[in-house]
């Protein structure tokens, strides 16, 4: 069906281009229109021109180890490629001439992915949390409450905490400033007000942000994790190769005696 309706489309510009005289406006509008649909074809690739795809009379060659070799005619390039059993890429193709290097282009490549997708896994993102309290909050919530807060901060995340009135409590915004400013304090270990409290129609925000970065919590916590793996216990039992013979500790079957 498609491809029926283009040729309907194409016959019709046709005959608009026969039908109005050369300059008109309806004429050049066609012609554009047909130029357009000629040169439609698959997406523009982003991958760098390599050996006979490179069109042009010299290039400037850079050797496989990084050495300036100089500006020689693509024919020379690609013999000195051949000769050493490597790719020819274009590098800098705005350059002029365009620079080209001697590489081996599939270990490039897959060097390439390996390098993105490591970048990708050690990536972190600042997640923002929300809690949201209300003003005549009970205790035993607030405790719960706020340790939600101190996980979130530990992971390196921001906290947007949010005061939400109802009713009559919207005439009393000091309970909410207070509020905020007490959690603030009982945080203040792990993480600062990075957005003060401001009113927004029946509620109250503030944004807490961490003192450790993403990358630097995630990091602890793998260690924290090692840790646990050499130790599942944690009570002090002798790690992997150590025995213990009441007060004495054996290391590789040697024993070290408790110091008198």
């Amino acid at each position: 069906m498609r491809d029926v309706r283009g040729i309907l489309r194409s016959n019709a510009l046709n005959r608009v281009c026969v039908l109005r005289p050369p300059g008109t406006i309806e004429h050049v509008a066609a012609s554009s229109r047909m130029a357009a649909d000629r040169n439609l074809g698959g997406p523009i690739s982003a991958e760098p021109r390599i050996n006979d795809r490179i069109r042009v009379p010299e290039v400037r060659l850079v050797g496989p180890n990084g050495e300036q070799v100089g500006i020689v005619s693509i024919g020379d390039a690609l013999k000195l490629a051949q000769e050493s059993d490597l790719d020819l890429v274009e590098v800098a193709a705005t350059a002029r001439p365009p620079v080209c290097k001697l590489m081996d282009y599939g270990k490039f490549k897959y060097e390439s992915a390996m390098k993105a997708r490591e970048a990708r896994r050690n990536q972190a993102y600042t997640i923002i949390k929300e809690i949201k309290l209300r003003p005549k909050i009970d205790p035993h919530d607030y405790e719960t409450k706020k340790g939600h807060v101190v996980r979130f901060l530990k992971a390196g995340d921001k906290v947007k905490v949010t005061i939400m009135f109802r009713g009559r409590e919207q005439s009393r915004p000091e309970l909410g400033f207070r509020l905020l400013q007490r959690l603030a304090e009982d945080v203040t270990e792990l993480g600062f007000v990075e957005s003060q409290p401001k009113q927004d129609g029946r509620n109250m925000i503030m944004v807490i942000g961490p003192h450790k970065k993403k990358a630097e919590a995630k990091a602890e916590k793998a260690a924290a994790k090692a840790r646990h793996d050499e130790n599942p216990s944690g009570d002090g039992s002798p790690a992997a190769g150590e025995t213990r013979v009441n007060d004495e500790v054996s290391v590789s079957g040697a024993v070290a005696a408790p110091q008198e």
